[in-house]
């Protein structure tokens, strides 16, 4: 099985949802579930471990989550599989729940128990066939390449008032700007927030600077645990947060300086700790959406080290995940970003050229955030990859990023 979250922002780029992707078997080396094997376990919603993996408090807060299910599973004991509240699931369905009545009543049942819906993969021509089901949905996806918005807001602005637009498939910065201009969307969806930096500001903000030295210090062959003391304390966030880890350690002892602390941790563990906390803090001035693909990406890459056999360079992979958003920490083009960092060589080819020994892992990352399964399958296929240590590292990436946000 395959799953992953693809987020769902607004007009200031703020998270507001995300929508759950998945794929329950790899087709290319499992065809029979294109065919007669397609509702096996059908009465199972794919990918609800997820939800329940992280923890639905971990996400941004309020943030709603959208779950597909077939027009099987929709007939599934949904509320048993699902530890998240009602209220905070938007159940997804498509064009397969026909405007019949055996939907349209278990539609309202699942209403009447708190949970909203969402409809996606109408064309225009369904939106009357559909009336039924249309009328309880509370979002409808829209491809905004195929539907005029200026008509779409007036058609649903007076047939369906309550219905919430969803703009989906935005390829780039460019065309989120343009449907912005144009209002009517509530959400927005596509790769448009990934989009590489092509160019940069003159200057970066001092603190960040002073994060940026942080980095280079613990990344330096035996570097100096004084030292990095030292730079930690001109920052009070990164002393509170270092403070808080070392005391669930030292419950007997006494803490007396940040360079007794630093050294309580011991070179391997504070920098585990300083790249992930200094990553947050690069982070903060930027939407929360950035944070947590720097982190995910960065944890995967070091999951997925024995996967993709190179286990042994699974602290310079988690590195690579990190800073693979420099460009957008930084407000620079990564070239300018890596430039400022010293990173190694094979982390410069992956990000900057997708070449080198990390390419293959690195690329695997975006198909995979991205639900591109179809290539996710051809890789594993090539690689006699076991899908479900993929699956595996990507839950164990959750969990972790889990523990980075809930005390």
């Amino acid at each position: 099985m395959l799953a992953t979250l693809i987020p769902l922002f607004d007009e200031k780029m703020s998270v507001k949802a995300y929508s759950l992707f998945t794929q329950k078997a790899n087709y290319l080396m499992n065809p029979i579930f294109l065919g007669t094997g397609l509702n096996d376990g059908a009465g199972h919603i794919t990918g609800l471990e997820i939800i329940n993996s992280i923890g639905i408090e971990s996400l941004t807060p309020g943030s709603d989550i959208f779950v597909p299910v077939t027009n099987v599973s929709l007939f599934s004991a949904i509320e048993d599989q699902c530890d998240a509240p009602h209220d905070r699931i938007v159940i997804l369905i498509d064009r397969n729940v026909k405007p019949e009545d055996m939907y349209v009543n278990r539609i309202r049942d699942l209403k009447s128990k708190g949970y909203r819906f969402a409809i996606r993969k109408l064309a225009v021509p369904d939106f009357e066939p559909y009336r039924s089901i249309l009328s309880l949905m509370d979002f409808i996806f829209l491809d905004h390449k195929k539907i005029v918005i200026d008509k779409a807001k007036i058609y649903f602005t007076k047939v369906y008032p309550e219905i919430k637009l969803i703009a989906g498939n935005i390829e780039n910065q460019e065309a989120f700007e343009a449907l912005k201009e144009q209002g009517g969307y509530q959400f927005y969806e596509g790769e448009f927030y990934r989009v590489p930096i092509t160019k940069g500001n003159s200057e970066v903000a001092p603190v960040k600077v002073n994060y940026i030295e942080l980095l280079n210090t613990v990344n330096s062959p035996d570097f100096d645990l004084t030292k990095a003391a030292d730079i930690i304390g001109r920052d009070t966030a990164l002393v509170i947060s270092l403070l808080e880890m070392v005391n669930h350690m030292a419950i007997n002892s006494e803490i007396t300086s940040i360079r007794h602390a630093a050294a309580m941790l011991g070179q391997r563990e504070l920098k585990k700790w300083i790249t992930t906390a200094v990553t947050k803090q690069l982070c903060d001035d930027k939407p929360s959406e950035v944070a947590r693909v720097s982190l995910l990406r960065a944890k995967y890459a070091e999951n997925l080290a024995p996967v993709f056999e190179q286990a042994g360079q699974s602290q310079e992979l988690f590195m690579m995940g990190l800073f693979s958003v420099l460009d957008v920490i930084l407000g620079k083009t990564m070239k300018e970003s890596l430039e400022m960092l010293k990173v190694s060589r094979n982390i410069s080819r992956a990000l900057l050229d997708r070449e080198g020994p990390y390419a293959d892992i690195y690329n695997f990352i975006l198909q995979y955030e991205s639900a591109n399964w179809t290539e996710i399958d051809r890789v594993m296929l090539l690689k006699d990859m076991d899908s479900n240590a993929v699956y595996d590292a990507y839950i164990d990436t959750l969990k972790w990023y889990r523990t980075l946000f809930i005390k």
